[in-house]
């Protein structure tokens, strides 16, 4: 599995996500999918994703939010920096968020289209003294259990267009077209050139496409 970033930058990651849900929740009363949703529209969470030094280790959980705020056009003047953080579920939920994160290698954004931070809030009295390999699996079920679309189907959709049209536009053969959208295929075991040629008809990026939880999927290659 290809993760986000470089594993070195982990720690501080997930220590860093940890602290800001911890303030954005506690200090600033703040909820946290609200957050979330702030953190990605601001554009630092694709940064963060990437594992950008700047944000992953150059500044602290308090220094993360206000930065979000300010971007956010919310107004966080004479806030003093948090320097201590308890335990709070709110930190362990931006802890194993920033390590599902890396993990999986998916941006904070479609993350988000899968699972709410208030899903994550359930986990916690089962799953804070845990390793982060059971949050991976039990937010895998989450998924699971939500008979969502794939993103292959929902991008054509967003776009308008049928199986045979992305088909022909593509010229990714249909039947495989289908099989990727049944999830009877593993579209990320995908040739790049597939993957390339889908992401270029829809508009989107590859990784738009890539499903999260395969593990129940024979692998099978274009």
């Amino acid at each position: 599995m290809t993760h986000a970033y470089d594993k070195k930058y982990l720690d501080d990651a997930m220590r860093n996500l940890g602290e800001a849900m911890d303030f954005a929740g506690n200090v600033r009363n703040l909820d946290l999918d609200e957050f979330l949703g702030m953190f990605i529209a601001s554009g630092i969470a694709g940064q963060f994703g990437k594992g950008v030094p700047k944000y992953v280790s150059g500044m602290s959980g308090t220094e993360l939010v206000l930065e979000v705020l300010q971007k956010s056009g919310i107004a966080a003047d004479g806030v003093k920096p948090q320097t201590e953080y308890a335990c709070s579920a709110e930190y362990w939920c931006g802890w194993v968020l920033a390590y599902f994160q890396w993990y999986s290698g998916r941006p904070f954004r479609n993350i988000r289209d899968c699972v709410f931070m208030r899903d994550i809030e359930q986990l916690y009295p089962a799953l804070h003294e845990a390793s982060e390999d059971k949050f991976v699996d039990a937010v895998n079920g989450i998924i699971r259990k939500k008979h969502l679309p794939t993103r292959l189907q929902a991008q054509r959709k967003n776009c308008g267009l049928t199986q045979k049209d992305l088909s022909k536009k593509s010229s990714v053969n249909l039947r495989t077209l289908q099989q990727y959208e049944l999830r009877s295929k593993n579209i990320n075991k995908a040739a790049a050139e597939t993957l390339r040629s889908l992401a270029q008809v829809l508009s989107c990026e590859i990784e738009d496409l890539l499903e999260y939880d395969c593990s129940e999927i024979e692998t099978q290659e274009d």
